[in-house]
C-alpha cells in the first residue's frame, strides 16, 4: 500500500486524525525535498518534513529528492528525479515494507508531486495499491485566516497556478466568482497589474509561508522581493449585495 497523505499548508495542527493515524501506522514515511543536496540528513527539514515530524518519529522518515519548484517546466532532469523517487519507493517495498506513506503539503490530489510518484511506482510495481488521504489546502487556510469566504451561493471558484501563464488568470478574474492563484512568486508584478486593470486589487488577499512562523497574510502590494514559491493569492467574488450571493 502506497498512501499519499495531505499534511496541510504547514501547520502541524491542521492534519486530519486519519492523516496522523496513517502516517503513524506506515512502515516508512517519505517526505519530498528539493534536490539531492537537500536530502542530506544535516540539511534543514522541508515544509512537509517539519509538519510530519510533530507526529512521526524521525527514524521512520526518509527524504525523497524531487524537483518541486517548476522553474524549468518538464525537463530531463525533472523526469530523472521523478523516476529516481519511484525507484526509491519501490526499493522500500522490496526491502519488506508493507505500508509506505508519502507526505505532501496541502492535498495529494491538488497540484501535488504525489501523482507523479504514484504513476512511477505503479509502472515499477503494478501490485502496489495506491490511495490518498485528503488534506487542508492553502486556499482554505488563507480563507480561514483572512476571514474571506472562498465561495457563497452560486459563485464559482477557480483555482489556477500562475505557472500556467497570465491569460487564464485574466479570464478567470473577468468572471463572476472567486479566483485563487498558486505559485505566483515570479509573476507577481504581472498579477498585480492585472488585478488593478480589472479593479480587483483592493479586495485581494496574499498569503506567504502559510502555517510557518514567518507567515504573512494581508493586502496585495507590488513588493515581491521576499515572495516564496508557495504563495497564495485569493481574489474574492464581487459581493456588492446579499442577494447576489444566492
Amino acid at each position: 500500500m502506497l498512501t499519499g497523505v495531505g499534511v496541510g499548508p504547514g501547520d502541524p495542527e491542521l492534519l486530519t486524525l486519519k492523516a496522523v493515524r496513517v502516517l503513524r501506522e506506515a512502515d516508512m514515511v517519505f517526505v519530498p525535498v528539493l534536490d539531492r543536496s537537500a536530502a542530506d540528513g544535516d540539511a534543514p527539514p522541508g515544509r512537509a518534513e517539519a509538519t510530519v515530524a510533530a507526529h512521526v518519529a524521525t527514524d521512520r522518515l526518509r527524504r525523497l529528492p524531487f524537483a518541486l519548484d517548476d522553474r524549468g517546466g518538464i525537463t530531463a532532469r525533472r523526469e530523472r528525479a521523478w523516476d529516481d523517487a519511484a525507484r526509491a519507493v519501490a526499493a522500500a517495498f522490496d526491502a519488506g515494507s508493507r505500508s509506505v506513506a508519502f507526505a505532501t503539503i496541502g492535498d495529494p490530489n491538488v497540484y501535488s508531486t504525489f501523482g507523479y510518484l504514484a504513476h512511477g511506482v505503479r509502472a515499477l510495481r503494478p501490485t502496489v495499491e495506491v490511495r490518498t488521504v485528503p488534506g487542508v489546502t492553502a486556499m482554505q487556510e488563507l480563507a480561514a485566516r483572512s476571514g474571506v469566504p472562498l465561495c457563497e451561493g452560486r459563485e464559482p471558484l477557480t483555482l489556477l497556478p500562475a505557472t500556467a501563464g497570465l491569460v487564464p488568470v485574466a479570464d478567470a478574474l473577468a468572471g463572476p466568482g472567486t479566483v485563487v492563484v498558486y505559485k505566483g512568486w515570479r509573476r507577481h508584478p504581472e498579477l498585480v497589474d492585472e488585478l488593478r486593470r480589472q479593479d480587483r486589487l483592493d479586495d485581494a488577499v496574499l498569503g506567504r509561508a502559510l502555517g510557518l512562523p514567518d507567515e504573512r497574510i494581508g493586502p496585495v502590494d507590488e513588493d515581491a522581493d521576499d515572495l516564496p514559491y508557495l504563495s497564495t493569492l485569493l481574489v474574492p467574488a464581487r459581493r456588492d449585495r446579499r442577494g447576489g450571493k444566492l
